[in-house]
């Protein structure tokens, strides 16, 4: 199956040359690289949230195979539904699923249902693609669009995903996509986002969770960071970073109603 790109021209650039142009806008100066199991990247629209995503990313040794969680913003499908063969269309190239960890990570799992219908207008995983092809080249990836759900259903995704990868964990990477608060003024989006920052920079994916909930922090991908900090821990990392964070704010120079980003690496 081919899926065609949802937001391409609205969120980031149809046009290759002009994504090429848009990423390297954003595009820091060149430095030394890390091997990282895990990142938390955001996925607005470039022009507000590109920056830290290409910040984050360039950080990073290229993988070839890549796992990407993103939100479920539409509703629709199953709780954790897996895109597991086919190619996405993306104006660089196409990316194809790599089909094998998809159907591991399925065989391993009644949660992890497959199911395109949430993908199919999806934008968190998507808008990912091109940043991450620009600074790695071809490789193949997984989508999974995770719902809401409870800390042991979460859990159970994570011990699937680190059982389908933990002979090859040298060659995944795994993404989590998430933005921050939402729709706050830029003070009270800093303050909130800093304790949710704090439980993700102290891999305490349950302490997240809590925060989350307690603080009313509108993290829309509170599943996602959990899986990957919960996977990554299994895979033996010990410690995440932020690379950068910044609100809409810092782009738009409206600072009465923001949205949080946040770059970080697990390694």
């Amino acid at each position: 199956m081919i899926r065609e790109c949802a937001v391409a021209g609205q969120f980031y650039p149809l046009n290759p040359d002009d994504l090429k142009e848009e990423i390297e806008r954003f595009s820091p100066k060149a430095g030394s690289k890390i091997s990282a199991k895990g990142i938390i990247l955001p996925h607005a629209g470039y022009i507000y949230s590109g920056k830290v995503a290409v910040s984050t990313v360039s950080r990073i040794k290229p993988k070839k195979k890549i796992i990407i969680l993103g939100p479920n913003h539409t509703g629709i499908g199953s709780t954790f539904s897996i895109f597991p063969k086919g190619e996405w269309k993306m104006p660089f190239a196409n990316v194809k699923i790599d089909t094998e960890i998809a159907e591991r990570i399925m065989a391993g799992s009644s949660l992890v249902k497959e199911d395109y219908s949430a993908h199919l207008h999806e934008h968190s995983i998507e808008v990912e693609l091109p940043i991450l092809q620009y600074f790695f080249g071809d490789f193949d990836f997984v989508p999974i669009v995770c719902g809401i759900s409870g800390v042991e259903e979460y859990r159970q995704v994570s011990r699937q995903i680190y059982e389908a990868v933990k002979d090859i964990q040298n060659e995944i990477l795994i993404v989590a996509s998430s933005d921050m608060t939402h729709y706050e003024d830029d003070a009270s989006a800093r303050k909130k986002d800093s304790l949710a920052i704090e439980s993700i920079v102290s891999l305490d994916e349950e302490e997240l969770v809590k925060r989350v909930r307690e603080y009313n922090i509108s993290m829309c991908g509170v599943s996602p960071v959990f899986i990957l900090l919960n996977c990554c821990k299994l895979l033996k990392a010990n410690k995440a970073e932020v690379v950068l964070y910044q609100t809409s704010g810092d782009a738009s120079g409206n600072y009465s109603s923001v949205v949080g980003y946040l770059g970080a690496v697990i390694h």
